[in-house]
């Protein structure tokens, strides 16, 4: 059956910008104040980025669909996604300070790393979802513009420590993959996984 909207569960205003973008309507359907959303996100020993990517992802899809039940709201197809930036096998998450941010900067300067998204929706049993690995690369950015960033307060709450659509995109030499994935919602595998819901 088609639907004609779908529950976001993400807090992300980025995200629900790019589902406006592209004609999708969205309800947002966030956590409780009960719920360690946090906790979904920790990281397992050795586990390499793209598998914790996927992992999350059906993890904060697993959450919202109890969500939905619990508050016993219409039905509806869920959206969750999870972001992550990796050099290697190293997740560079969201920093925890201001020098973990400035840390994470200055490794990312002067070098490449995946910008790893996933996207999962679901309602019922039914579910799918889809990863985007996209490759980002710095040019050679001085310690004081660094810390400029950071003391603007714009490496918080953000994997890697910087937003592709803030100031750090000056610092961006080079893009392979998805722009819209960078952001935080790949739109290509958005728009196949919504597609068979009538989206």
């Amino acid at each position: 059956m088609p639907f004609d909207f779908i529950y976001l569960a993400s807090q992300s205003p980025r995200r629900r910008q790019l589902l406006d973008q592209i004609g999708v309507k969205t309800e947002l359907l966030l956590a409780d104040a009960d719920e360690d959303a946090e906790a979904l996100e920790v990281v397992l020993p050795g586990e390499k980025p793209e598998a914790y990517v996927e992992r999350v992802t059906q993890l904060k899809l697993d959450a919202a669909l109890r969500r939905l039940q619990a508050r016993g709201l219409p039905p509806a197809p869920v959206l969750c996604s999870d972001t992550t930036v990796a050099i290697d096998d190293d997740i560079l998450g969201k920093p925890l300070d201001a020098a973990d941010a400035l840390a994470t900067l200055t490794r990312l300067a002067g070098r490449r790393h995946r910008v790893i998204t996933g996207v999962a929706v679901g309602l019922g049993d039914r579910r799918d979802a889809r990863l985007s690995v996209s490759e980002v690369e710095f040019a050679p950015v001085s310690q004081a513009l660094l810390q400029r960033y950071v003391d603007g307060g714009q490496p918080f709450g953000k994997a890697g420590s910087y937003a592709i659509q803030s100031e750090a995109a000056v610092w961006i030499s080079h893009i392979a993959g998805s722009y819209s994935g960078i952001m935080g919602l790949p739109l290509y595998e958005t728009a196949q996984l919504l597609e068979p819901w009538g989206l």
